[in-house]
């Protein structure tokens, strides 16, 4: 851990207007993020099929309280009301995620003709609004007959990946410049497949691996097929933690490296190196793994990407395994840090770390990166008048916004920053019990409160806007 990061948080309580507010670029991207399960709700209806995360909600134990993505935000039903907050947000580029049993109900076959109807709608009016679409193909709702088939651990599955970023695109790519096939490969992968806790429930430790190569698969086939649908540019957005070591003890330092293979180079070496990283510190259970591997898939995922999709939360600090361990680290909390609702330390620092780290690990290998991903969940309560003050959140963007203009400052090519998220919503294995967005959603009533945030961050776009015309 680097001992400048290692003495805490620096404080940030600067409004916008502060002339040591750093200025970014004209045409940088500000913008926010959801995905479809998330947000959408209305899983039964207009033909939608149904996804993995349909089913492991109706798990025992699965979901805490045993809520469940039926209703969400209901987005589906209130999209133009979303659209109308992003439009006031003063945001250019959204991203959402395409649900793939929504558009291809089996996850192969015909499609919903429904299904891209209301994606068709919602591109439409986010361009009219001045707002630059962002889809992501992939936000973890695999249709669950393709998981009965065998999931990502089935070659199969890459295919009708690619078949249904086809179908997407030949609707939208007209109007869609940048799209991004997967979400966190990293998280399906290990929270998925590997340990059991997001859908869809296996617990293969090791054995998940395919996994990993399966999606890197169905990256570079979907890229093939949203090229030749014209899209122009095609990313993927990818969950990084610094690896940081907790001592200086050369056990520690290969636990951090461990980690790091796994969580971070494992799911970008391919695409930027054409290899992957070593894994002998995971005995046979690596090498066994990635056995899946035949000729060509290589050069089917290193296929050039225009730009990488950077998700950021928080550093993971790795000690040595202790007894008992079957992987080669230990996870460890962070001390000395502010913590988010979901026990997160809150490191901007680190976020240039990660950002300087890529960029000196892939030279010019790496293309133009934008920040998919980044945000806090805290107990955002409304007061007697509902209103939410938070901030804590208001803090937390404002130093990680300063963070990415460090790394810029260092050389690195950022061209976006994305707040996840827009709304408060269905935070997976938490339910609802987690708030992530700028704008409060009330669970029984479904109303929108923009929080001070909110405020917060469309002041800073127009400030930016007004800095750099």
């Amino acid at each position: 851990m680097p001992a400048d990061l290692r003495a805490g948080q620096r404080g940030y309580h600067h409004p916008v207007s502060d002339s040591d507010f750093p200025a970014f670029p004209a045409g940088f991207a500000w913008g926010v993020a959801t995905a479809a399960y998330q947000i959408e709700g209305a899983v039964t209806e207009d033909g939608r099929g149904e996804s993995v995360w349909d089913t492991f909600c109706r798990r025992p134990g699965a979901i805490r309280d045993g809520q469940t993505g039926d209703v969400a935000d209901d987005h589906y039903h209130r999209w133009p009301e979303d659209v109308a907050l992003m439009a006031a947000l003063g945001i250019g580029a959204y991203r959402f995620s395409l649900a793939w049993p929504r558009i291809q109900p089996t996850g192969s076959g015909a499609v919903n003709a429904a299904g891209l109807d209301f994606y068709d709608r919602l591109v439409d009016n986010l361009i009219a609004n001045g707002i630059s679409p962002m889809p992501t193909l992939f936000h973890w709702d695999l249709p669950q007959p393709l998981e009965d088939a065998g999931g990502w651990l089935s070659r199969d599955t890459p295919y009708r990946f690619a078949e249904f970023a086809s179908l997407a695109a030949n609707r939208l790519a007209d109007r869609i410049p940048l799209w991004i096939t997967l979400n966190e490969p990293f998280v399906v992968t290990t929270l998925g497949y590997a340990l059991g806790v997001h859908a869809p429930g296996r617990t293969m430790m090791l054995g998940a691996l395919p996994a990993a190569h399966h999606q890197l698969l169905g990256h570079g086939l979907a890229m093939a097929a949203l090229r030749a649908a014209g899209v122009r540019q095609v990313a993927i957005a990818n969950n990084y933690s610094p690896a940081w070591a907790g001592s200086d003890s050369p056990a520690d330092a290969g636990a951090a490296a461990a980690y790091d293979a796994l969580h971070n180079r494992l799911y970008t070496d391919p695409l930027l190196l054409g290899r992957y990283p070593d894994l002998a510190a995971f005995g046979d259970g690596g090498a066994v793994g990635l056995d899946c591997v035949r000729d060509g898939d290589m050069e089917t995922i290193s296929a050039p990407i225009d730009a990488l999709g950077v998700n950021y939360y928080a550093p993971t600090l790795l000690s040595a395994p202790q007894d008992g361990t079957a992987l080669p680290f230990h996870i460890q909390p962070i001390p000395g840090y502010p913590v988010t609702a979901f026990s997160n330390p809150v490191v901007p620092a680190g976020l240039t770390e990660l950002l300087t780290t890529l960029a000196a690990r892939y030279g010019s290998q790496l293309p133009p990166v934008y920040i998919t991903e980044n945000g806090c969940s805290f107990a955002d309560d409304p007061d007697a008048a509902g209103q939410v003050d938070d901030q804590q959140r208001i803090d937390y963007l404002d130093g990680h916004i300063r963070a990415v203009a460090d790394a810029m400052a260092a050389g690195v090519d950022v061209r976006g920053y994305l707040v996840w998220s827009l709304l408060d919503n269905f935070e997976w294995a938490e339910g609802y019990h987690q708030r992530f967005g700028l704008v409060h959603v009330d669970y029984d009533t479904l109303r929108r409160s923009p929080k001070a945030s909110f405020g917060w961050y469309r002041d800073m776009i127009a400030a930016q806007r007004h800095g750099s015309s």
